[in-house]
């Protein structure tokens, strides 16, 4: 019997190989197409993750922009109404200075001159004041300045535009922390774009599922983020 394959063995051997290689290809095919499919999955996630979270981000710019501007403005007619109440005051002064030296010098009428002149909303802490007999009653207040009676509408309006400006700030600088970690989300976003993106160019499966992985990993870190965050301002 003479050594070797026969030509009926070799085609048995070559129909062999051909079927385990069609059946290698396929399995490696189908291995492929799934992680195609999981690359598609992700990069369709991320791309409205991130298309939300940049929505989100210049929304919390916005916001925080015109919350500072707010508190700009309300801090610009706060020191306004600081200088009225400034004037008015010294201007209390000056009609209580010419009353007191008319007084001094025993003039009734430079005195009720001098009432007529002072500012209507000075006479009632200056009535109260004289009630308190200044001349002989040594505990009596140095003067209208310091009765309750004595109210600056100006002073009142300053510390309340000081208070609201005040509020702005804090609620600007938080929408603006707000915008800083949504753009960081939008970052890892990116940057799982990038890792799922390029893992279809590499042949080795390996190295396309260790990237995949990376990315997912990003993702849920992204999306973990995300949840904590506020959503965007009306």
């Amino acid at each position: 019997m003479p050594e070797g394959l026969s030509p009926g063995e070799v085609g048995k051997e070559i129909a062999e190989h051909k079927q385990h290689t069609v059946a290698a290809d396929t399995e490696h095919d189908r291995h492929d197409r799934w992680l195609s499919i999981v690359e598609a999955l992700l990069l369709s996630l991320v791309a409205v993750l991130a298309a939300y979270s940049g929505y989100a981000a210049a929304k919390w710019g916005t916001e925080s922009s015109v919350t500072l501007a707010g508190a700009s403005a309300a801090r610009t007619k706060a020191n306004r109404a600081d200088t009225e109440a400034i004037v008015t005051r010294a201007q209390d002064s000056a009609s209580f200075n010419a009353w007191f030296t008319a007084f001094t010098a025993g003039s009734a009428n430079d005195e009720r001159l001098a009432e007529k002149r002072m500012r209507p909303g000075y006479r009632p802490a200056f009535n109260a004041w004289l009630a308190t007999d200044p001349e002989h009653n040594s505990n009596a207040p140095p003067g209208p300045a310091y009765m309750p009676q004595y109210v600056i509408s100006q002073q009142a309006a300053a510390k309340a535009y000081d208070a609201r400006a005040d509020a702005e700030f804090a609620g600007g600088a938080k929408a603006g922390a707000t915008e800083d970690k949504y753009i960081r989300a939008t970052v890892f976003l990116a940057t799982v774009l990038f890792l799922v993106g390029i893992s279809g160019h590499f042949r080795i499966r390996q190295a396309r599922m260790a990237l995949i992985g990376a990315g997912g990993l990003l993702l849920a870190f992204a999306v973990m983020q995300l949840l904590r965050l506020p959503g965007p301002p009306g």
